[in-house]
């Protein structure tokens, strides 16, 4: 390649390119002057010209010239690397952890990078995390210093919401299976306070937890698989646990009404349940069982029929290492203590321990529904069943 012949943009990353550029690389930044001004849009001319520039000890110029490499391509994986590394180098924090942020989000798998690409994207990757570290304590000192909470509770959505914009926590919306009821609020858990009945039902545990041990003394005869899809439905991500034992109930109330074969071993438990504000729908509300989980069992993330009604916990017997995450919060099962989530948002559960695992599961009414919305919605699904001369097909919807 002559010194007056203008390189083509093929040439630009030849080794007698870089080869000029480790003896001269004045002439190497000549040459891709000239390349420019005859493809100016040529992202790989810019690219190289910018990475050269910085090796020269020019910084801001090779900060424009990235510049102007990322009008060409925004997305520019190498480019964006490139402006954050010039960036950090320089010790601007703010805007390096913002430039590493879009370009953790290009980054092509790590098999595909170089060397020295990779040592770069761990580079990234370690003050984006930083960045992410220092700008989270700075808006909560911000926080702290105007409005310090006065509980825990108070500030949980508020906890929530920097979580959200700081990126360590997902937006997971209602995503019901069959049934969205348009203007209920998605919230994973509920607090506590929207159920004054909870206490009361919570008081009932050891009474509870009694006839579930008297039953498991008996066997597990009367606990049947939880998912039991019929022929001709999707199985998706159930295929390990349909019409397995490894997740079973124990019915006690179901399609609106208790199931007789089972009531008279748990008075105690319905009575309890009796506390509750419980949907009617007919044919399909409310539901209640015994839910047992084997040793090393993982119910997979999932979404629940309908936001008109919430779910209700109660564990029972729970083992070390078993956990339940609903959207961004995980938490463990504490025998005794109840809670009501949003079962539309996904969740998961998991017993990774040796031990059965198992809560009383209900459903209750969402307290955002009101009296008219709550009948009518029963009216509008007795009628889908009773024009398709059916009741509900498959009625685990818990």
């Amino acid at each position: 390649m002559s010194d007056s012949a203008a390189p083509t943009p093929s040439d630009l990353n030849t080794p007698a390119l870089r080869a000029i550029a480790a003896s001269d690389p004045g002439r190497a930044l000549d040459i891709l002057r000239r390349a420019l001004e005859f493809d100016p849009k040529n992202l790989g001319t810019w690219l190289n010209y910018a990475a050269l520039l910085r090796r020269n000890g020019q910084a801001d110029a090779a900060l424009d010239a990235i510049h102007h490499a990322l009008d060409i391509e925004p997305r520019s994986f190498h480019g964006l690397l490139m402006k954050g590394s010039i960036l950090d180098s320089q010790g601007d924090l703010p805007n390096a952890g913002r430039t590493y942020a879009v370009a953790l989000v290009f980054a092509p798998p790590e098999a595909e990078l170089d060397g020295p690409t990779r040592t770069a994207l761990a580079r990234a990757q370690a003050v984006y995390s930083r960045y992410m570290d220092d700008f989270t304590s700075a808006m909560w000192e911000r926080v702290e210093a105007r409005s310090p909470a006065t509980s825990a509770q108070e500030r949980k959505r508020f906890d929530h919401f920097v979580n959200v914009i700081t990126g360590k926590s997902r937006v997971y919306q209602q995503q019901p299976s069959d049934f969205h009821f348009p203007g209920l609020p998605a919230i994973e858990f509920y607090d506590d306070s929207l159920f004054p009945w909870l206490a009361e039902v919570e008081a009932c545990f050891e009474d509870i937890r009694e006839e579930l041990l008297q039953e498991l003394a008996r066997g597990q005869e009367a606990f049947s698989p939880y998912v039991q899809l019929p022929m001709g439905v999707p199985v998706d991500q159930w295929a390990d646990l349909n019409h397995s034992q490894t997740w079973t109930t124990l019915s006690l109330k179901s399609r609106g009404q208790v199931v007789t074969e089972n009531a008279d071993r748990f008075p105690k438990t319905l009575e309890a349940l009796d506390l509750l504000p419980q949907p009617s729908v007919p044919n399909r509300s409310p539901v209640a069982v015994l839910s047992a989980l084997k040793p090393h069992t993982r119910i997979p993330p999932h979404h629940g029929v309908s936001n008109t009604r919430l779910v209700f916990h109660l564990p029972l017997i729970v083992p070390d290492h078993c956990g339940f995450r609903v959207g961004s919060e995980t938490r463990p099962w504490v025998p005794g203590k109840a809670w009501v989530f949003d079962d539309t948002i996904e969740h998961e559960a998991w017993n990774n321990s040796d031990q059965l695992r198992v809560i009383l599961l209900t459903d209750v009414r969402n307290p955002f529904l009101t009296q008219y919305e709550h009948d009518l919605y029963g009216e509008v699904l007795a009628a889908i069943d009773e024009f398709h001369n059916e009741a509900a097909a498959y009625t685990h919807t818990l």
